[in-house]
């Protein structure tokens, strides 16, 4: 398990931090995806890249895993991490945290069928926590940390979600920086 004390430690200085200046905690954060080979997605946050996909039964490469995967380990992973650091901020031990998170889904919504909204139509999860702590010590752990974690939240309250689309024309690129397109016409 993680060092309780570095991560306790570091929950009481981000906490003091936040409270003295709450700026500090409000920030926009952009994850960069992009398309290449048909449906594989190039995922990039900051020096972390990996890859998306969907099988090849829809169409794809099955190059890696999709976004309904990618949704659900965020959830989970989001969970079990909030476990393990409410256990070290409440000094409570734990030698083992998995979380199991099940979807119910109807893949009409998806093409279109049957007027079926798309998405999940049910998510549960099963927390499994082994340690020598009580039971009333872990589930104060379960419920603080559920309290507070951001992607059950979003779950929970969904967040607004505002779109751009931003066409580009390579053709009118080209016109608009007439010196490019002379170095272009050499080659």
């Amino acid at each position: 398990m993680a060092d309780s004390k570095k991560l306790k430690i570091s929950h009481e200085r981000v906490k003091k931090l936040l409270t003295i200046k709450p700026e500090k905690g409000q920030y926009t954060t952009t994850t960069k995806v992009r398309v290449r080979d048909g449906t594989t997605c190039d995922v990039k946050h900051k020096h972390w890249t990996f890859t998306a996909d969907v099988g090849e039964m829809d169409g794809g490469n099955d190059a890696g895993p999709g976004p309904s995967v990618l949704q659900r380990g965020a959830l989970g992973s989001c969970l079990a991490i909030g476990y393990v650091k409410w256990a070290a901020v409440l000094d409570v031990p734990i030698d083992s945290i998995e979380v199991d998170v099940e979807a119910d889904v109807d893949a009409r919504g998806t093409y279109g069928l049957d007027e079926v909204e798309p998405g999940y139509k049910g998510l549960s999860y099963k927390v499994y926590i082994n340690s020598p702590a009580s039971e009333e010590e872990v589930m104060k752990v379960i419920e603080e940390a559920d309290k507070h974690s951001p992607l059950l939240a979003d779950f929970l309250n969904p967040v607004k979600v505002d779109r751009e689309v931003k066409i580009v024309n390579r053709q009118k690129a080209k016109v608009k920086n007439p010196s490019y397109a002379k170095a272009s016409e050499g080659k």
